[in-house]
Parts: structure tokens; C-alpha cells; sequence
């Protein structure tokens, strides 16, 4: 007799409830608020549920977030709300099934996002904007970030995970070793005398961001390449909470998350951005979101649990809190509140960051450039390899390829020629 196995046996009777039960349970309930209280007027979102696209002989939704976080004024946020998902999507092939159009999504977001600060600079306009840009599809939760907005996930049992980074020069080590080594210089602000004062900037221009889209008065080293992040959430869901460096300045994540348990997502968000003014008062635009991705069954609203305390240092990507399991199909069969991680990255590099060894292999085609999907001439495209450290494993045709417009952009970004743009100061 074969030894019997670890795993839980599921009764017949419970599959056939979760057979019935599939399509409900295939497809998330996305409910979401918003709140702003305005210091500057330069904080924009983007809200965009029920996103169609055509998949075979049927139709795939998903759902679209993003906060803009602007300085020097709003031109870039207003550009790069209204541009970015548009660029994002002109990079993905049109005939992909749902599975290859999630794994299209990380390389697409890099090209949407150097695309859309390539076109907002030639405009010549001076502003910035951080971004968090955050896509859904079915249980699968993609965020693409530059500069200090963040966005927490917190899973239904109460773990915690960060699903940005953040582009802090004050805080990323890594980050300033990139831009000193790109031919930048990060210090903090001389008031004269040696007195140095406030967070550590980049100059020429003052930013204390490394990464943002816009900022074409400040060196080509502030990258628009943004951090990806993409996780898939069981089908017990969980809370998404998207805001500005003005509730993040103000409140740690559990604080944010906490405060408003218990509460819908249109509350949530409004009584979020109040905890964080009445911390520390409104000296910056203060901007929340809270998405909430639920099973269709699950009502909007839980009951407030009791916290047990937690001992010791909390682990940097997660915390506990107490909770009483529970099942939308069956109590006695909970699948477990798993979030896997499908994919990370974060290098500033596009040579890394649009490899060929992609697994939609018809996403970079030969003669379109990766980045801002112009046609190109036979031999006038340029490997994304070109000039990278081990350009050697790679053949000339080895694509995925750039315009030279886009090429001079790589180079730009990577310290191997002058951006020779004007500095002036930033507020940011």
C-alpha cells in the first residue's frame, strides 16, 4: 500500500462547489476609493476599472491605477497620467493570450515609462513627477514605480509586502552609487560657511529623487526606469493602499493599514489621508488610494479583529495579525492566503531590463524600436546590447533594437555621454 500522502485530501462534493463556484472565484470584485487634501495642487491619480481587451472569440478586463506625484509644477504629472498607460499598451502585441499578456507586462511598463518621459522632455518643459502605476488582471497585481510614492499590499491574513521601491536618495545606497558613478554629484543643500542642510540631492539640480519622468533640467541620470514589481494574490484577495509621500512621510504602512481596517475602500482612503494631516499637519499634497480585490462572495466590509502584540522586530516585507480562517466556498477546505511573486526587478539599465531572453518572443520586433515603437530601416536598428559590458555573448542581430534617438537616451541614462541640459532647483 502506497504510503499515505501529506497533503490534505479535498472531498469530491467541495471540488464540484469550487467548479461551480469558478468563474466567480476567477475574477476579483475591485472596489477602490480616493482622497486628496491639496497643499500644492501637483498630486494626480488615474482610476481606471473594467479596462476591455480582446482575447480570441472573447473579452478580458482589467483594472488600472496611478498617482503622480508632481514638483516644479504639474505639466509631467498631467502628461504622464494621460499618456502612460496608452505607451505601456502600444508595446504589447495584440494577439496574446491572457498568461503571455501578464508576462508582457514588466518589460512593457519599462518601455511605456522611458517612452513617456523621452516624448514629455522633447515638449522642453521643466517639471517632474514621481509615478506608481499599478495594473490588475484577475488575481494578478503588477506596480511599476519611480521616485517616492509607494504602494503596500496588505494579503487577507494581515501580511504585509512593498510591492515599490523607493527612489530616495536620502535612504538608497545603491542609487547613489549609480548616479555618482554616471557622472552625477549627491550631497546635501551648502547654505555657505560648510553648513550643510535637509536630504541628500542630486546635483546639478537639486533633486532628492534618482529616478522620476520628466526633470529634463537635471541630468540624464534621473532614470524614468522604474522598479517592477508583480505578485498573484490567492483567491482570498487583499488590500492595496497607494499613496503620496505625504501620507508616507507622515504615517509607517501598519499605521496606514490599521486606521482603517474595517472599512470599506471609499472610506478608507479619505480617513487615511486625515490620519496622516492630522499627524504632522498638511505640508505636502496628500494623496491615498485603496484598492480592495476581493472574491465576488466576500462582502466589501470585515469586522475589526483584535491585534494580538507583536514581539520583537517586525520583519521588513510582512507582518502578522491575528485573524480567524475562513473559506468563500468551504471553511473546513481554505486554499491557503499565499502571495507568490512572479517577477522583481529594479536595475536601471534597459540593456537588463528588455532582455532577449523574454519569453514572448515576438514582443520586440526587428525593425520597431522597443522603447517608442517607431518603424526602423533595415541596418539602421541599434541592439539594446550595444555597448554593454557583456555585449560580447550577444550577435548583431541579436535584438530587441533601438531607434538612434532612443540609443542616445540609453547612453544618456548610463553616463556615456552629456545630457547637456540646464540646471536649476527643484522643490521636490
Amino acid at each position: 500500500m502506497a504510503a499515505r500522502s501529506d497533503h490534505q485530501t479535498v472531498p469530491l462534493s467541495v471540488l464540484l462547489r469550487r467548479e461551480l463556484a469558478n468563474e466567480k472565484i476567477e475574477k476579483p470584485e475591485i472596489a477602490h476609493g480616493q482622497a486628496c487634501q491639496s497643499k500644492k495642487g501637483e498630486d494626480l491619480t488615474l482610476l481606471k476599472t473594467e479596462c476591455q481587451r480582446v482575447v480570441g472569440d472573447g473579452v478580458s478586463t482589467y483594472s488600472v491605477f496611478g498617482l503622480f506625484d508632481g514638483h516644479n509644477g504639474s505639466a509631467a504629472a498631467i502628461y504622464a497620467k494621460e499618456n502612460l498607460l496608452n505607451n505601456v499598451l502600444s508595446v504589447i502585441p495584440p494577439d496574446l493570450n491572457r498568461d503571455e499578456w501578464i508576462a508582457a507586462l514588466p518589460r512593457a511598463l519599462v518601455a511605456g515609462f522611458v517612452k513617456t518621459d523621452k516624448d514629455f522632455q522633447e515638449k522642453g518643459q521643466k517639471s517632474g513627477t514621481t509615478v506608481t502605476f499599478v495594473i490588475i488582471e484577475g488575481w494578478v497585481v503588477t506596480v511599476a514605480s519611480v521616485g517616492d510614492s509607494r504602494c503596500v499590499l496588505e494579503s487577507s491574513d494581515g501580511e504585509l509586502y512593498y510591492l515599490s521601491a523607493d527612489h530616495r536618495l536620502e535612504t538608497n545606497e545603491e542609487e547613489r552609487v549609480r548616479i555618482t558613478s554616471s557622472g552625477g554629484e549627491v550631497g546635501r543643500l551648502n547654505t555657505g560657511g560648510g553648513a550643510e542642510v535637509g536630504p541628500l540631492r542630486c546635483w546639478p539640480g537639486g533633486l532628492c529623487l534618482s529616478r522620476s519622468i520628466g526633470d529634463m533640467d537635471i541630468g540624464e541620470f534621473i532614470v524614468p526606469v522604474p522598479y517592477v514589481k508583480q505578485v498573484k494574490l490567492s483567491t482570498a484577495g487583499g488590500r492595496l493602499v497607494i499613496c503620496s509621500d505625504g501620507v508616507w512621510d507622515s504615517l509607517p504602512a501598519e499605521v496606514a493599514l490599521d486606521c482603517c481596517r474595517g472599512m470599506p475602500a471609499d472610506a478608507a482612503a479619505p480617513h487615511i489621508v486625515k490620519e496622516a494631516v492630522q499627524a504632522k499637519g498638511l505640508r505636502d499634497d496628500t494623496t491615498c488610494i485603496v484598492v480592495d480585490i476581493l472574491p465576488q462572495e466576500k462582502p466589501p466590509v470585515s469586522a475589526p479583529q483584535t491585534k494580538k502584540p507583536v514581539k520583537g522586530m517586525l520583519k521588513s516585507m510582512f507582518r502578522k495579525k491575528s485573524s480567524e480562517s475562513s473559506s468563500y466556498i468551504d471553511k473546513e477546505y481554505t486554499e491557503p492566503d499565499v502571495v507568490e511573486e512572479l517577477y522583481e526587478e529594479g536595475s536601471a539599465m534597459l540593456s537588463e531590463r528588455l532582455d532577449t531572453k523574454y519569453p514572448v518572443c515576438n514582443m520586440f520586433k526587428l525593425f520597431i524600436c522597443a522603447v517608442c515603437q517607431v518603424e526602423i530601416k533595415p541596418g539602421e536598428g541599434i541592439s539594446i546590447h550595444e555597448g554593454a559590458p557583456n555585449s560580447r555573448k550577444f550577435r548583431p542581430w541579436d535584438g530587441p533594437f533601438l531607434c538612434s534617438s532612443c540609443q542616445e537616451k540609453k547612453e544618456a541614462m548610463e553616463g556615456k555621454r552629456s545630457s547637456g541640459r540646464i540646471s536649476s532647483g527643484s522643490d521636490e
